[in-house]
């Protein structure tokens, strides 16, 4: 914490923490979603604990670069694109450059993570229906098309009916995790960073499904409608770590709870995944996983097509609702895009791991970019990062740098 921001402290109730909370499990509803249920689930049952290291540097870097995204959003009542191009509006090729960079990454990520999300929750629907996920993930797509464009104010009470499924499916894999005893020894040495041979990309998706780029510009967008004032970043600060923590509790949880059962096992569909539930749920573990998967994936799919308008809304000076055919018309081609490839006949569980592979591929742009402009004094004034923060960004930066650049070499 800066010295401004001790100065700037003040005590808060109870109730202003709570409701702090908001924007931050926004966030964790965004990335706990199908992805996160099979990324970590396979994880496990392929390697163990030895990519347990992977949700550990996760949740430092969803918790850093989330708080610098809310900080920027707060202090300068702008959200990250419309920074980017404010700050480089002097270098006008260097801001195209610049703004087409994180366009074309975040737009690329959001196609990959809508065909996951459609694609997982169709896995549920599909084990609970028996229909063919091929069929299934089109259909849903539509509905999500419907949901955003016609529902208005019922997303919201959507979101919070489903953030309270994932809750349940949380506590459940938390109570499991306990449950099945792991082996804390093996777990101790999956804090070691070491990438298996043939792990690179589970490895990338375990930290892909949590450190979403599109996330960035969502949580400043949401801090800045949620705060005004300098004083209440500690308020923020609260409000983003607590949520961030808990989802990462709910990502490792699921990886230590399937490296303990399913080690081994192939993990092809939701019924494979229900395995590691059958110690606490017994013969309800398979509906259970499927109904998870369903909550988890509507949750995500609703964020993925806002995240990629809101970013190029932000670049290129679009309006952020309805009013503007633009921002519509990106929603719809996010959805449609996901329809097309999920529908398309892939194996559901691999299009998934490709899916959070894609964003962590991307994740270094936006990362870098997120670290440049809450460095500068220009931008934050004195709320720029604390050594630490810099220390820690760019750490984070050169681990996704390594990982994004070692798995596109490992596609050729």
């Amino acid at each position: 914490m800066s010295e401004v921001e001790k100065k700037a402290e003040r005590q808060f109730t109870w109730g202003e923490k709570l409701r702090s909370l908001g924007p931050g499990f926004l966030i964790v509803g965004s990335f706990i979603g199908p992805g996160t249920v099979t990324s970590s689930t396979k994880a496990g049952a392929e390697y163990g604990f030895m990519l347990f290291w992977c949700v550990i540097f996760s949740v430092i870097a969803v918790i850093v670069m989330q708080g610098m995204s809310a900080r920027l959003g707060i202090i300068t009542q702008m959200g990250l694109a419309e920074n980017l191009v404010k700050d480089f509006e002097d270098r006008p090729m260097l801001r195209n450059l610049l703004c087409g960079l994180v366009a074309v990454a975040i737009t690329i990520g959001g196609f990959a993570y809508m065909s996951g999300d459609l694609t997982g929750t169709a896995i549920g629907i599909s084990a609970l229906t028996g229909i063919s996920t091929r069929v299934i993930a089109p259909i849903w797509g539509f509905c999500i098309l419907l949901i955003l464009n016609f529902a208005g104010d019922a997303v919201k009470y959507l979101e919070k009916l489903l953030g309270i499924c994932v809750i349940i499916m949380a506590v459940v894999f938390l109570v499991t995790m306990f449950a099945v005893r792991p082996n804390l020894g093996e777990l101790l040495q999956g804090c070691i960073p070491h990438v298996p041979n043939g792990g690179l990309m589970t490895c990338l998706s375990l930290i892909g499904t949590t450190v979403v780029p599109y996330n960035f510009f969502l949580h400043a967008a949401s801090a800045k409608r949620t705060w005004h004032s300098p004083e209440e970043l500690p308020l923020c600060r609260f409000g983003t770590n607590i949520p961030m923590i808990i989802g990462g509790i709910v990502t490792g949880s699921i990886m230590v709870t399937s490296a303990t059962v399913m080690r081994g096992m192939p993990v092809r569909n939701a019924m494979d995944m229900a395995v590691q539930l059958e110690p606490t749920l017994g013969q309800y573990a398979q509906p259970f996983m499927a109904v998870g998967l369903v909550a988890a994936g509507i949750s995500s799919a609703v964020c993925s097509p806002m995240g990629v308008s809101y970013v190029l809304a932000g670049l290129f000076n679009w309006k952020t609702d309805r009013s503007d055919k633009r921002y519509t018309i990106t929603n719809f081609l996010v959805l449609i895009t996901g329809i097309i490839i999920a529908g398309y006949g892939f194996n559901p569980i691999a299009l998934i791991m490709a899916a959070q592979g894609v964003n962590g591929i991307v994740l270094p742009v936006v990362v870098g970019v997120t670290i440049y402009l809450t460095n500068h004094k220009r931008v934050m004034g004195p709320y720029v990062n604390s050594t630490l923060e810099r220390i820690l960004g760019f750490a984070i930066f050169i681990i996704s740098l390594i990982l994004g650049i070692s798995s596109v070499i490992s596609l050729f």
